[in-house]
């Protein structure tokens, strides 16, 4: 089976975030309530510089996917 490069998910536990999961390497999940990621991924150093160069861009895309999402809830 596969998975949507993102996915959205909640918990009533945290009744005020909003994780969105990111399925690809590296995979990351991210509260956009504060904005803290936690990744699902080891990294040496040579990964860490390659990952803060990539960092933005994914960040961008988890915005972007975020809302279309919520633009088609209000449609």
């Amino acid at each position: 089976m596969g998975f949507p490069k993102f996915l959205l998910g909640d918990n009533t536990d945290y009744p005020d975030a909003i994780f969105v999961i990111h399925t690809e390497f590296p995979r990351f999940i991210i509260n956009l309530e504060n904005d803290e990621i936690e990744w699902l991924e080891e990294f040496d150093q040579h990964d860490e510089k390659e990952l803060q160069s990539e960092a933005e861009n994914l960040l961008k895309e988890v915005n972007d996917f975020y809302d279309r999402e919520i633009e088609r809830y209000d449609e």
